[in-house]
């Protein structure tokens, strides 16, 4: 399956000069696996993850999908500031950047945090409400990094299947194994007619708690 991932990640800050290379990676990783990636189409992290998605996407298939805060193209760009390259295709949300956030994870099945500040730390909680799958680059930073003491210390759905790893390309396969699993039961020709039954028990777990 084509699977959407996320990556979420520190627009400016520390974590973007110390942790680029590994968000270029992993974007190059997901590419790879012929996924499509998701990002809030901003600058720092995530926009190397979309350029390391573009370095070979043209041999894997995929899409890189930005979800901007902003309501068009001449806002994303005179008034956020935000860039254009890179993308296959921008989502001008219109909703800020706190309902970006929601709406780019909502549309995720999965969400890999590396580095990170507040924006990124509202990404993951959505994610962990929402039950997607999750998973944290550690060794980049910034909330990937604290995320371990923050879970000790707050309870949250679905901490306890986090993915952690140091090494972009370990990740995406973990999050994909992650995926399959999740979804296997979702996969069928169109004739299977208890396909709604396991829908509706899928929901209903993901609501429960």
């Amino acid at each position: 399956m084509r699977y959407q991932i996320c990556v979420s990640g520190a627009a400016s800050g520390d974590t973007v000069s110390a942790a680029h290379q590994i968000a270029y990676d992993l974007g190059a990783a997901i590419a790879k696996k012929g996924k499509t990636l998701l990002t809030g189409a901003t600058v720092g992290l995530p926009h190397y993850a979309a350029m390391g998605y573009a370095s070979v996407k043209d041999t894997h298939h995929g899409i890189s999908v930005g979800f901007s805060p902003a309501s068009s193209f001449r806002e994303h760009v005179a008034v956020y500031k935000l860039p254009t390259k890179d993308f296959d295709y921008i989502n001008f949300t219109g909703m800020e950047y706190v309902g970006r956030d929601v709406h780019l994870v909502r549309s995720s099945d999965a969400v890999i945090t590396v580095g990170g500040r507040m924006g990124s730390l509202h990404e993951l909680a959505t994610a962990l409400e929402s039950r997607k799958v999750c998973a944290v680059l550690l060794g980049s930073g910034g909330l990937a990094d604290y995320t371990p003491t923050l879970l000790e210390n707050i309870v949250a759905p679905g901490a306890k299947d986090i993915i952690f790893d140091t090494d972009p390309v370990r990740i995406v396969n973990k999050v994909i194994k992650a995926l399959d699993e999740k979804y296997e039961d979702f996969e069928h020709d169109g004739t299977d007619s208890q396909l709604g039954d396991r829908y509706k028990s899928h929901k209903k777990l993901n609501r429960s708690g």
